[in-house]
């Protein structure tokens, strides 16, 4: 009996010591066998392009836009002048424009885009005017935004939705196609309806909305000029360590 039992150790002993010998044999196997040809096309995957061009369309940016690095513009889209799209937006211009003009901006996780045709017999494509404000993550489809608006953050502007001057729309509204907001009005709710008419003291705060976020901008803006402002903290480092420069 107890030879029967030395037998058995001996057995299961072997057969531990020898799996991991046959696995690393298959892994040099397959490392072989998957060899990189030569031919293979090498692709870049090391990050997501922010211009990407549609047809005879490419995203065009103001020399002093603020666009972050991780915005995603693509065909028929213009950034003015002042303005700033911020981090995690989409304008997508591949069926219509997308217009910002200046010192307008559109903030973290909005999506633009635009439509072939209104159902309201108005301009289709997406057009955002001076000193507007549009909070984040809200949805802007063909609609046309006029002079000094501000959208709150969550909101949805449908096919054919206007806004006119010095008007303003809750956080988290719905502005159904073909709805039009007079000037100097402030809306709210889903369907979007009048609350009440805005003050003179709030229609002048407006545009300073506007300006305060290009001011903002531009500390955001230095960092990623080709040659940024990082290299003075480099150097910071360096004579703190007594280091040559």
């Amino acid at each position: 009996m107890a030879t029967l039992v030395r037998a058995c150790r001996k057995a299961l002993t072997s057969t531990s010591t020898a799996q991991p010998l046959l696995r690393r044999g298959f892994a040099v196997e397959s490392a072989a066998a998957i060899r990189e040809s030569p031919d293979r096309v090498k692709w870049d995957y090391r990050g997501q392009r922010r211009i990407i061009p549609l047809g005879q369309w490419t995203p065009k940016i103001a020399v002093d836009a603020y666009v972050a690095p991780n915005v995603v513009l693509a065909g028929q889209v213009t950034v003015g002048d002042g303005s700033s799209v911020w981090n995690g937006a989409v304008l997508r211009g591949d069926l219509n424009k997308i217009t910002i003009e200046f010192c307008s901006n559109i903030q973290e996780r909005c999506v633009l885009h635009a439509a072939w045709s209104s159902p309201t017999g108005l301009p289709a494509h997406t057009f955002i005017e001076r000193y507007v404000t549009i909070g984040a993550c809200s949805l802007l489809r063909s609609c046309t935004i006029e002079p000094e608006c501000i959208v709150g953050q969550h909101s949805i502007l449908m096919e054919g939705s206007l806004m006119e001057t010095h008007s303003i729309l809750e956080a988290g509204s719905v502005l159904p196609p073909g709805r039009r907001i007079p000037t100097g009005e402030l809306w709210a709710g889903n369907p979007a309806r009048f609350v009440r008419a805005l003050t003179h003291e709030e229609t002048l705060e407006i545009p300073k909305l506007a300006v305060a976020i290009n001011d903002l901008s531009r500390s955001h803006f230095s960092e990623f000029l080709p040659y940024s402002t990082a290299y003075l903290e480099v150097e910071k480092l360096k004579k703190s360590f007594g280091m040559s420069i």
